[in-house]
C-alpha cells in the first residue's frame, strides 16, 4: 500500500473543513418542523415518554401515575420480570448472598431459581470463564485501545472467528453464545485494560479468574495485583451489576440490540452494535462525565460547605461558563424519571458507608449538597417540561472511584451488567418477532430534475 503523506489520514484538511460546512449547511433541518409533523425528536414526546415501539416481557421503567384520569410524575420503580428492583436487592443482600448471578438467571429465564437451580447456573458460568487458546496474546495483546469499549468490541468480533457455529441463530446456539459472552466479559475487559497498560510500560499480570468467586469478586480480584477486596467493595461492586442489568426495552442499546437482532445476524455483530451505543456519552459514559465534573469542582471551590459557592458553580455550568461548557449539570435529569431514579436511592444507602470506609466523608457531602442544589437551580434557569431529579450515574462514578477503579472501565463495567439485558433481548426477538424493524422518515427535500455537470 502506498504511504501516506504526513498525517492526511487524521488532519482536518481545509478540504474537509470546508465539505464540512457544506454538509452542515445542506442537512439542516429547522427544529420547528419536528412539532409541524409531530415528530418526536428521540423517539419521546416533551415529557420523555417514549414511542410505544415493542412489547417485552424482561423489565419495565415506571415513573408516573394515574391521578383523576390524568398521568402525573411519581417516584420511579424498575422492575426485572415484574419484580420491583428494590424487593430483589433486600431479597439477596437479607440471604447473604451476591446478587448477579441470581437476578441474571431471572432476566435470562423468566423466574427466579431455586437453590439447585442457582449452583447449577453458576456451574454453567464458571465453566464458561475461559477463552480460545492463545486467545490473549493474539487478539487482546495486539494493538490494544486506550478505550476500552473498542477493545472489548473488538474481542468480541473476532470471538466469531472461533466460533464454528457463529451464524446459527436458533435459540439453543444464540443462548450458549450469549451464557459465554456474559461469563468472558470481565476477562476481555480487565485483560484488555492490562494489555494496554503494560505497552505504557507498566508490570503485566493476568490472573485467571477463580471458579468460588461471584462476577463482582472475580472483576476486582483480576484487576488488582496483590488480588485483594474488602467484602463491602465486592458487595456494592455486585450492587452496582445488578442495577445497571436492564433497564427497559427502549433505552438506547438495548433497542440498538433489537433493531440489529432483527436483521436476523449474528449474535457477536449484535453485542458489538450494542457496545458501540453504550460507549456513547450520552448514554454509558455519562459516570465519567460527572466524575471528571466533581473533580473540576472540588479544584475550584474555596469551602466544598459553602452552599452559596457551590450554587454559583452550578450556574456557571449551566450558563457553559464552567467545566465543560456544554451546560450540562452531569448526573442530574433522566429521560424517564422526573421525581427520582429507584437506582439512584438503593445506591445511595451504601456510597455512605464505602466513604466512610475509604475516608472520603467531605467528598460524599459535597455530592449530598449537589444532589439537593442542582435541581433547585436548573428550575430557575432553565425552561423544563418534567421535574429532574439525580440519576445512578451521579453516585455510580463516585463509587468507582473509592473502589479505585479506573475511569477507563467504568463504562466496560456498565457494560458487564448491562450484557445480560441485552442477552435477554435478544432472544425474546428471536423467539416472538420475525420482522425487521424498520421505522419511516419524512422527506423534505423536494423533487428535482438531474442537471448535467456543464450546466452547474
Amino acid at each position: 500500500m502506498p504511504e501516506t503523506q504526513d498525517n492526511i489520514l487524521f488532519d482536518i484538511t481545509p478540504q474537509i473543513q470546508h465539505f464540512a460546512e457544506k454538509c452542515q449547511k445542506n442537512n439542516n433541518i429547522p427544529k420547528e418542523l419536528y412539532e409541524q409533523y409531530n415528530v418526536k425528536r428521540g423517539l419521546r414526546d416533551l415529557n420523555g415518554k417514549g414511542v410505544l415501539a415493542g412489547l417485552t416481557n424482561i423489565s419495565d421503567v415506571n415513573a408516573k401515575k394515574l391521578v383523576n384520569g390524568e398521568e402525573v410524575p411519581c417516584a420511579g420503580s424498575l422492575y426485572y420480570r415484574g419484580y420491583n428492583i428494590k424487593d430483589l436487592v433486600k431479597g439477596f443482600l437479607a440471604a447473604g448472598h451476591y446478587g448477579f448471578e441470581e437476578i441474571a438467571y431471572l432476566l435470562l429465564f423468566g423466574a427466579l431459581p431455586t437453590v439447585k437451580e442457582l449452583e447449577e447456573f453458576h456451574g454453567t458460568l464458571v465453566s464458561r470463564r475461559t477463552l480460545p487458546p492463545n486467545f490473549v496474546r493474539d487478539v487482546i495483546m495486539k494493538a490494544p485501545s486506550k478505550d476500552m469499549m473498542i477493545s472489548i468490541s473488538r474481542s468480541i468480533l473476532n470471538l466469531y472467528s472461533y466460533d464454528e457455529k457463529a451464524d446459527d441463530t436458533s435459540i439453543p446456539n444464540v443462548l450458549r453464545q450469549c451464557l459465554n459472552l456474559i461469563s468472558q466479559f470481565p476477562m476481555l475487559m480487565v485483560y484488555g485494560y492490562h494489555a494496554y497498560n503494560y505497552r505504557q510500560g507498566e508490570d503485566m499480570f493476568i490472573y485467571a479468574p477463580s471458579p468460588e468467586l461471584s462476577a463482582a469478586e472475580n472483576i476486582l480480584m483480576m484487576l488488582r495485583e496483590n488480588k485483594q477486596y474488602t467484602p463491602l467493595e465486592a458487595r456494592i461492586l455486585d450492587m452496582a451489576l445488578v442495577l445497571h442489568m436492564d433497564h427497559g426495552g427502549g433505552n438506547n442499546s438495548t433497542f440498538t440490540t433489537h433493531v440489529v437482532t432483527s436483521s436476523g445476524t449474528d449474535t457477536y455483530s449484535t453485542m458489538a452494535a450494542a457496545m458501540a451505543s453504550l460507549k456513547g456519552p450520552k448514554h454509558g459514559g455519562a459516570n465519567i462525565k460527572v466524575t471528571s465534573m466533581f473533580e473540576d469542582m472540588e479544584s475550584k471551590l474555596k469551602d466544598w460547605e459553602d452552599e452559596d459557592e457551590i450554587r454559583a458553580y452550578l450556574e456557571a455550568i449551566l450558563e457553559k461558563k464552567a467545566f465543560d461548557r456544554k451546560g450540562l449539570i452531569y448526573g442530574v435529569g433522566h429521560a424517564i424519571y422526573s421525581v427520582s431514579d429507584p437506582r439512584a436511592d438503593i445506591f445511595k444507602a451504601f456510597v455512605g458507608q464505602l466513604a466512610q470506609e475509604k475516608g472520603r466523608e467531605k467528598e460524599y457531602a459535597l455530592y449530598e449538597k449537589v444532589e439537593r442544589l442542582a435541581p433547585q437551580v436548573i428550575g430557575e434557569r432553565r425552561k423544563i417540561y418534567k421535574g429532574v431529579n439525580t440519576n445512578i450515574d451521579f453516585y455510580s462514578g463516585l463509587v468507582y472511584s473509592m473502589l479505585n477503579l479506573p475511569k477507563e472501565l467504568y463504562t466496560p463495567i456498565f457494560a458487564a451488567a448491562r450484557i445480560v439485558g441485552w442477552s435477554a433481548h435478544r432472544l425474546e426477538e428471536l423467539i416472538n418477532v420475525d420482522k425487521i424493524i424498520r421505522p419511516a422518515y419524512r422527506p423534505l427535500t423536494p423533487y428535482r430534475d438531474y442537471v448535467k455537470l456543464e450546466d452547474r
